[in-house]
């Protein structure tokens, strides 16, 4: 269920808690959560966030399925890479989209985990895989396997604990659940998604945190400014908030 506001939990539209100011030009860096087609909460996270020429922001995968406007998604990823340093990874369900278009895997076997509501946002049928524009080909064809900076390590799924990043296998990457991750042996701060939080919030552990919140059921899409300790999320019912990362885990601790 999502998390509602009340007279003891923090205000939907909050001003009390705010992204920390931004005193000079230096380069912020961002990270969103699963999108799963949904635009409407995108959109209200890029005008949260409002990213610029300087910051970099990163994607963690699962742009298509089960949310209502996969083209949408794409749509404003596109637009928004000439505007910043749009760093896109992939996720198991855009492998799931390339493997339907490829034939290796049956499209029933697709349409089961979203597939359907994808070529709907298109407004196809089964197989008019034409209709979906080249440019969102090449998007999904070229998308990250993972990003890692001096401090953080960025995966849509999950990593191998004990091998370097170059190592790393797309069963680790892509599809094993957060209940399985372990603190990185280089002491770096993993950030993922994939196991969605049914409870809308992010999951704070030593040495990760999974951000997917459940943006396309009744969760909310989760951003985090790196360097910050507020996560900022949105929701396709057009509601914002803030919460700090204390207060994630009060609430975590009351669910």
């Amino acid at each position: 269920m999502p998390i509602l506001a009340s007279d003891d939990a923090p205000d939907i539209h909050t001003s009390r808690i705010k992204l920390t100011p931004r005193k000079d030009p230096a380069e912020r860096t961002f990270v969103i959560g699963d999108l799963h087609g949904c635009s409407h909460a995108l959109d209200l996270m890029l005008r949260e966030l409002s990213p610029g020429r300087k910051d970099t922001v990163v994607t963690l995968g699962d742009y298509v399925d089960r949310g209502p406007d996969t083209r949408g998604v794409v749509d404003r990823l596109l637009e928004l890479a000439p505007q910043t340093n749009l760093i896109p990874l992939m996720g198991n369900h855009e492998i799931l989209m390339l493997d339907a278009q490829e034939g290796t895997l049956d499209m029933d076997s697709w349409f089961s985990v979203g597939g359907r509501q994808t070529m709907a946002s298109y407004g196809a049928e089964r197989g008019q895989w034409d209709k979906i524009p080249e440019a969102h080909w090449e998007f999904f064809k070229h998308l990250h396997r993972w990003h890692m900076t001096d401090t953080h390590i960025f995966a849509h799924a999950n990593v191998n604990a004990m091998l370097p990043m170059p190592d790393q296998s797309d069963d680790w990457l892509f599809w094993r659940r957060f209940d399985d991750s372990h603190p990185h042996f280089s002491g770096k701060l993993l950030i993922c998604g994939h196991t969605a939080q049914k409870s809308g919030l992010p999951c704070i552990l030593p040495g990760r945190i999974c951000i997917d919140s459940w943006a396309y059921g009744e969760g909310w899409l989760t951003a985090l400014q790196i360097g910050t300790d507020t996560f900022v999320q949105t929701n396709q019912r057009g509601e914002v908030r803030r919460l700090s990362f204390a207060e994630v885990s009060l609430l975590t601790e009351k669910a």
